[in-house]
């Protein structure tokens, strides 16, 4: 670890903290209002820890059921919708050789473009594979622990992280990563949960903040 870096390793969620749209609401519009209000208020209560992830997660595909077109326009969108000074912060975490994971309940193949416009690996990228129907639509998920509550403890405690570790998120979801990491900073710069933000060590509303808190400079734990 570098020696003006608090961590060794960070993991980053993906919607609504690297970029500034949620992918399954995202999707939804493209299905017209009545399924796109649905989609949102399941993703809505997921987030803020009223409904268990499980029991979304096949219901919002079911509503959307996506095609490969709609997967890859995805991608593209997230690369458009990337938080400012992301990209930054992430180069400097490279430079400094400190570990960088996506760990997001997202379709993974439509992260992975975001992820390599970072510069990372697709094996840093943890999300959910989609599994099509006989028509060609993605309604379901391939078996992944992140697609039900508690996910990304699981995934984030088998990837041996070098220690400290910071996991950055904005939902209840992201704050499950511990105990796995040694801290959590909540990213509101698009969303904030009081739930959320009232367990994390740190608030951040943007990535130049958080960036400065990081590396160390002058900024205080909450």
């Amino acid at each position: 670890m570098h020696t003006g870096c608090r961590f060794a390793s960070v993991v980053f969620d993906v919607d609504s903290t690297l970029v500034a749209i949620e992918g399954v609401d995202w999707l939804s519009d493209r299905r017209g209002p009545a399924v796109a209000d649905a989609v949102r208020q399941l993703t809505s209560d997921a987030m803020a820890g009223l409904v268990r992830l499980d029991d979304v997660y096949r219901r919002r595909l079911e509503l959307i059921a996506p095609g490969p077109a709609d997967i890859a326009a995805l991608g593209e969108a997230y690369v458009d919708a990337v938080a400012p000074g992301a990209p930054d912060l992430l180069a400097r975490l490279r430079a400094h050789h400190v570990e960088v994971f996506l760990v997001s309940g997202g379709i993974r193949d439509a992260i992975l473009p975001l992820a390599r416009s970072f510069g990372l690996q697709d094996a840093r990228v943890h999300a959910v594979s989609l599994t099509a129907d006989a028509r060609g639509r993605f309604t379901s998920a391939a078996p992944s622990p992140l697609a039900a509550a508690g996910g990304k403890l699981t995934v984030v405690a088998g990837l041996g992280l070098a220690r400290p570790a910071l996991a950055v998120g904005d939902g209840i979801t992201d704050l499950e990563m511990r105990p796995a990491v040694d801290a959590f900073a909540a990213f509101t710069g698009f969303a904030r949960r009081p739930a959320v933000v009232t367990r994390a060590d740190a608030e951040f509303v943007d990535f130049s903040a958080l960036s400065t808190w990081i590396f160390g400079e002058e900024v205080p734990w909450r």
